[in-house]
């Protein structure tokens, strides 16, 4: 599971830089979770929820529209191609959608704003801030990657994550061959 923010720098790098070039190599030994959500806040007052984000408000409407991608697009590269490229620019969330949406013609992206407008973009990421908070030992870097479930070696996996894939798939017959002599 990737915990990250979508106006942070070591986030969009381990996006851009680690996690989608090792989903393309990689995909057939590894399933990605995607929570946005950081060291937002969540504050809920007279049946209202609202965020508090690290990098600020549009960062908590991207973590959003983020969230709502992420529940969506049923496909998993897809998926991932969409958050990278959103990471990428977020300064304007809606217009991030709209250009990802449109470079990897995603055919539901009328829903994604659906989702953002609706309130169940806030329930998402409501849910993100659940599953973050959980986490132990405690989010103290973002991001966090949890590799079956463990935060294990985070510099490691910041740094060459395609290599703690490897690490994590074990011995597979499907990880030796695909693991074996190589390196992103």
């Amino acid at each position: 599971m990737v915990f990250y923010e979508a106006l942070c720098p070591d986030s969009k790098h381990f996006l851009t830089k680690q996690l989608l070039p090792t989903f393309k190599v990689a995909a057939s030994i590894m399933e990605v979770h995607l929570a946005p959500y950081g060291k937002a806040t969540t504050i809920e007052f007279n049946d209202e929820t609202t965020f508090d984000c690290q990098h600020g408000p549009i960062e908590c409407q991207a973590n959003i529209y983020h969230a709502c991608a992420a529940s969506l697009i049923r496909d998993p590269l897809l998926r991932l191609q969409v958050a990278t490229c959103m990471i990428t620019d977020n300064r304007v969330p809606q217009d991030a959608m709209l250009k990802c949406g449109k470079q990897f013609n995603i055919k539901n992206v009328d829903q994604i704003q659906k989702c953002f407008d609706s309130g169940h973009g806030v329930e998402l990421l409501k849910l993100n801030g659940y599953a973050t908070h959980a986490l132990r030992p405690p989010v103290t870097f973002i991001p966090t990657i949890t590799i079956d479930g463990s935060q294990r070696r985070q510099a490691s996996i910041l740094k060459d994550f395609f290599s703690e894939v490897c690490k994590a798939a074990g011995d597979s017959e499907k990880a030796k061959n695909l693991c074996k002599n190589k390196r992103l």
